[in-house]
């Protein structure tokens, strides 16, 4: 299973990579423990789902989705579509100052409402490549430390374990992008 952490948007439908920016994830530090072995350092990162990215047409920078509506001229049916946008990269600026997730040495920090006003977030637990984190749970603890302590009033923090395509979609219906975008939940 892959881990969603935290934060509903457009359905997308744009699976082509974009080029603009390159995608550069925040990192979350991640332990495997056992009892004869001790703990062991995994590399992980956080990827946002494609529902909050910018997409745009191939090649170009005209939206594909505007004020919930898709661009008949790129998207008059969802194969078109899949073929004529892409799902932009977001680079370590992009992640904290528009989407309010910052990597710290020790984990990572999610803001509710971004310095840009961004409210939210979707991410995904990656292997630092272009798979999603599976977890093998049978039989075994997860454990994740929270500091509840800065969360404000009223204010919700959930992590979901759900199942889905490791690769996020990519090779299937003229998906590019896969997990490395945000895509296949």
């Amino acid at each position: 299973m892959a881990l969603c952490v935290l934060s509903v948007a457009k359905q997308v439908s744009a699976q082509q990579a974009g080029t603009v920016k390159s995608e550069d994830p925040p990192a979350i530090p991640l332990q495997h423990c056992t009892k004869a072995g001790g703990c062991q350092g995994e590399q992980a990162a956080l990827v946002l789902d494609a529902n909050w990215r910018w997409v745009h047409n191939v090649g170009g920078y005209q939206n594909c989705f505007t004020n919930g509506k898709w661009n008949q001229a790129f998207c008059p049916d969802p194969e078109t579509c899949r073929k004529n946008c892409a799902l932009e990269g977001i680079d370590a600026k992009g992640y904290s100052e528009t989407y309010g997730v910052q990597g710290l040495p020790e984990g990572v920090e999610l803001k509710y409402v971004s310095p840009s006003g961004n409210v939210g977030s979707r991410l995904y637990v990656t292997d630092r490549a272009d798979a999603y984190k599976t977890f093998k749970l049978l039989n075994r603890e997860f454990t994740l430390d929270v500091d509840v302590s800065k969360l404000a009033c009223g204010m919700n923090g959930a992590v979901y374990f759900v199942e889905m395509d490791p690769l996020g979609g990519k090779g299937k219906n003229h998906n590019a992008a896969g997990a490395k975008y945000g895509t296949g939940y």
